[in-house]
Order: C-alpha cells, then structure tokens, then sequence
C-alpha cells in the first residue's frame, strides 16, 4: 500500500476508493478517531486502527490508501462541527450585551467537550508533519467563526451598539477574551473539568472588558 511522504496530503484524484457514508466507512472512521486521539497520529497504526474498527486491513485499505488519508478524513469530517462556525449569533435584536453572553456560553460548551478538546490535540500532535491538517480544521473553525461574528458587530456598529473599526479584529478579541485561560487550561489539562461558575465568570468578565473597549458611549 502506498504511504504518503512527510508532510505532504495523499492526492485522492481518480483514486476509486468509495467516500460516500457507508456504514462501513462510518466503522472504521470511529475506530480511526478512537486510536488517533489516544496515541496521536505518529503513534498511530494502520494494523490498531483495523484492530479497534474490528475490520480486516484489506477492507480499511479498500476505504482508505494510507494512514495520511484516514487521518484527512477524520479532519474533513470533524471540521463540519466546529465550534465557532456553529455559533447561532445572526440575530442582533435584544441587548447586546445578553447576546454576546449567549455567544460566549455556547462556544466554552462546545469548546470545553472532551470530544473537541481531544480533537485539538489530536491536530495539534500532527500538524509539524502536516500543516494542512492543522489549516483544515482552523480555516472551517476560527477563521470562519470570527468572520461569522465580525458580521454581526457590523450590525451592532450600525444600530449604534458598537463602535469599532475593525469588526473582524474585534471577534477575534471577544473570543479570546471567553476561553481566556479556561480553554488553555483544559487543552494541556486532560480531564480537567471547569465549573460552570468559571465559566459564567469568566463570560461576565469577557463581557466586561469587551463592551470597555466597544461599547457605544452614550
């Protein structure tokens, strides 16, 4: 079977492998996500991934040429549910402070998952030997997200909430100032577990500080 070299994605052009979500594909990739988040992708193995997906290394082959490509498409995959692209904040009636409040609660709940935590390093681990592991999963997420929510305080400077120059900047500043020093804790920290009154806090305070830089003076 064909590897792909160090730092370079598997080209899938004309490959005839099947992509579309069977429930076979389905089977190996959970076994795939279960091996690589416990031993990383270096770490991992075709043989354990077969193991774990309790299918035979001919049937994970068929699926997939090398581990470069099983590992892609765990990325490909995990991207669709990132965070910052799910956070729900078009709406920009009501107080502006309850809505960045809102913002900031359902991006540390998705954020702070065990599931997403592990994905991250899962990347992190990987992205020295392949940055465009690391460019998939920021370009659906961060970059996206960010933009998602510079949209929205474009609005807010239009309906005289905010005041800033640059809306961009300025989600990339509240987002920051949400997972401050709780997402960095619990990324190095497995099985750390936050409080929610942490969490509330630190929201308030993001909050805070945000609208001392933003907000409207009335």
């Amino acid at each position: 079977m064909s590897e792909a070299k160090v730092g370079e994605l598997p080209d899938t052009a004309g490959d005839s492998r099947p992509t579309q979500d069977t429930a076979k594909r389905r089977q190996i990739l959970e076994g795939a996500r279960s091996v690589f988040r416990a031993r990383g992708y270096d770490g991992a193995s075709m043989d354990q991934v077969a193991k774990t997906a309790g299918v035979s290394k001919g049937t994970l082959y068929v699926y997939f040429e090398n581990k470069a490509a099983l590992f892609r498409a765990l990325i490909l995959e995990e991207r669709l549910d990132q965070a910052e692209t799910l956070l729900e904040c078009e709406n920009t009636e009501g107080d502006v402070r309850e809505q960045l409040s809102a913002i900031g609660r359902r991006f540390l709940k998705k954020m702070l998952r065990p599931e997403r935590l592990s994905t991250l390093r899962m990347v992190i681990g990987a992205t020295e030997t392949f940055p465009e592991f690391g460019a998939l999963l920021y370009e659906a997420g961060p970059r996206r997200g960010r933009e998602r929510l510079a949209r929205v305080f474009e609005q807010r400077v239009a309906q005289g909430d905010l005041t800033c120059k640059d809306p961009l900047a300025a989600a990339s500043h509240f987002i920051d100032l949400c997972g401050s020093g709780i997402l960095r804790r619990a990324l190095f920290m497995p099985g750390t577990t936050v409080p929610q009154e942490e969490i509330e806090a630190n929201i308030a305070s993001a909050v805070d500080v945000f609208m001392a830089a933003y907000g409207q003076k009335r």
